[in-house]
């Protein structure tokens, strides 16, 4: 039976921390895919528009993500599930952090697939 109340690993510095969660945040579908949906979408106007979405969708949401994080000190999983027991929540809220690891794995297989042609190019 696993220790419920166990840490996870951390990261060595702050330095690797933030560098992870760029790589991980920034991706390389941002810098193949930009320019062509900027110039398909209107320039100027999209790019105002892109940003607006990024400031208060997905900075609020990487924000709570690492707040969870830092307060349970576990995996997304069991952090989310600590959550929602601390707060009497139901605990179907575990298959939001399922599908969130779901995501983040077929993430992975994507960037495989790039990192296999990138090493055949070379």
């Amino acid at each position: 039976m696993a220790d419920i109340g166990r840490k996870s690993d951390t990261f060595s510095s702050r330095f690797g921390f933030i560098m992870a969660s760029v790589g991980s945040a920034v991706g390389l579908g941002n810098f193949w895919r930009f320019p062509y949906t900027a110039g398909e979408n209107g320039g100027g106007a999209f790019i105002v528009i892109y940003i607006l979405c990024v400031s208060f969708i997905a900075l609020p949401l990487l924000m709570a993500e690492y707040a969870m994080g830092r307060k349970s000190g576990m995996s997304a999983i069991e952090g989310v599930q600590s959550l929602a027991r601390a707060e009497s929540k139901s605990q179907n809220w575990g298959i939001v952090s399922w599908i969130g690891s779901l995501t983040a794995f077929f993430i992975l297989t994507f960037y495989m697939v790039i990192s296999a042609w990138l090493i055949a190019y070379v």
